[in-house]
């Protein structure tokens, strides 16, 4: 689990397994399911189970060894999600507040309708919508966790974003291995549950949570409107515009101009400053995420996000800065 960040910042990875062989056994006899329908199904599931994973999350950083519980309690969630290895770490949520504990730091609590980072982005997706722009393509069946599985690849039309490959439970949809693929086909991060269970044992052990006493929520203030001068004149199909703002960085004495994206399965901001002696044009990436900065008419561009470094080069150059030249 990881902790918050108020700044850009990198997340890890590129990594380490490969998915050559996503199917080991060959396609089933019947037909084969309807891709969309098997994902929706992991998504019900996902929220409507009581169920526990033990599972492993892998990237460059290494191995992240946790577990995750869930039930559904007077028809409230509850979440428990626990790093199992070092420094105890452990993130709860009851309905839609999520309380975070940390060693050193004060615990506090923030509103929302799942733990960031605890299962990959596509468990919680909105496939319906997302049909407009992605394939959904059976892969075949395969075994994880002693459990056969229902593969399926989800993949941008355009060629524009990054790949997912899940593997879901044919018996209870769950997924139980997801991987974040780029062009190439190499996994950025895994998702692979290594054991799990589906009973109302989770359930009764969840109850606890409905009276624990946890963190206050914390206020989130809300940011003025502001109209930015400038736009980008290119997205990959889907991206819609989330958020916008302007602050002040104290410690650059600089203001930075964002915009937030995304298609609701990636995400990405665009940020612009003013340029000094110290902006050079520049690319980074570090397993899913790419950081791109232009340089040009004395400003600074950045795109951050879960994007292909050739993706984020082209939204940055399509940036029209407007009355910012």
């Amino acid at each position: 689990m990881k902790q918050l960040w108020c700044a850009v910042s990198l997340l890890a990875g590129s990594l380490l397994w490969s998915t050559t062989a996503l199917a080991q056994t060959p396609p089933p006899v019947s037909a084969a399911p309807d891709t969309s329908v098997l994902l929706q199904q992991m998504e019900q599931a996902s929220l409507n189970l009581n169920y526990e994973f033990a599972y492993i999350n892998v990237s460059r950083i290494g191995i992240e060894s946790l577990r995750y519980r869930h039930a559904v309690i007077n028809h409230q969630s509850y979440v428990q999600l626990l790093q199992m290895d070092g420094p105890r770490r452990e993130v709860i949520q009851r309905g839609n507040e999520i309380s975070y504990f940390e060693p050193g730091l004060d615990p506090f609590s923030l509103p929302g309708d799942h733990i960031i980072d605890a299962l990959p982005s596509l468990v919680f997706a909105d496939f319906k919508k997302l049909s407009a722009n992605y394939d959904f393509i059976a892969v075949g069946r395969a075994r994880v966790a002693d459990q056969m599985c229902e593969v399926v690849r989800v993949v941008s039309r355009d060629g524009t974003r990054y790949s997912y490959v899940a593997w879901l439970d044919m018996d209870t949809k769950l997924p139980l291995r997801i991987d974040l693929l780029d062009h190439d086909g190499e996994t950025l991060e895994q998702f692979r549950v290594t054991s799990f269970a589906v009973d109302e044992g989770v359930r009764t052990v969840m109850q606890g949570l409905q009276k624990a006493h946890l963190p206050p929520v914390l206020s989130v203030p809300q940011g003025d409107k502001v109209s930015l001068a400038w736009q980008p004149e290119w997205l990959p199909a889907g991206m819609k515009l989330m958020a916008q703002n302007r602050r002040e960085i104290p410690a650059l004495s600089k203001t930075v101009e964002s915009r937030l994206y995304s298609d609701g399965l990636f995400s990405f901001t665009i940020n612009v400053t003013p340029a000094d002696k110290n902006s050079v044009t520049q690319i980074l990436r570090t397993g899913r995420r790419t950081v791109q900065t232009e340089v040009r008419d004395n400003s600074e561009i950045t795109v951050v996000g879960e994007l292909p470094p050739a993706t984020a080069k082209r939204i940055a150059d399509s940036v029209n800065l407007g009355s910012q030249q």
